[in-house]
């Protein structure tokens, strides 16, 4: 799926099942909670927290909830994410092209 699919299926679930939109404002703070459930999780797995009774290791689904409410935000503001994402790329690359490369503090940071 591209993300412009993606962005085409999202506005059409939307319409189909979700009646409408939420407004922007919303949506935003939907997005806000659904990073911070994605925090948590990430927290648990990745950092010094454990899982408490009950809760799962669901990061695919909270990673996908996030993107989701960003595919909703830009399908109800006019943006194709398929054309920001790669004018953010292009800027990304033309800013940082030898910055990371050249910081010592990244040299083999991770890596055995």
């Amino acid at each position: 799926m591209t993300l412009e699919e993606a962005q085409k299926q999202v506005d059409q679930w939307v319409k189909t099942y979700g009646v409408r939109y939420f407004s922007e404002l919303t949506n935003m703070a939907v997005l806000t909670e659904e990073v911070g459930e994605l925090a948590r999780v990430m927290a648990r797995k990745y950092g010094d927290q454990s899982f408490k009774e009950g809760e799962k290791d669901n990061l695919d689904e909270e990673i996908a909830d996030v993107l989701w409410v960003l595919l909703c935000i830009a399908n109800q503001t006019g943006v194709d994410i398929t054309d920001a994402l790669q004018k953010s790329i292009d800027k990304k690359t033309k800013r940082d092209n030898k910055r990371h490369i050249n910081n010592p503090k990244l040299k083999d940071h991770g890596r055995e």
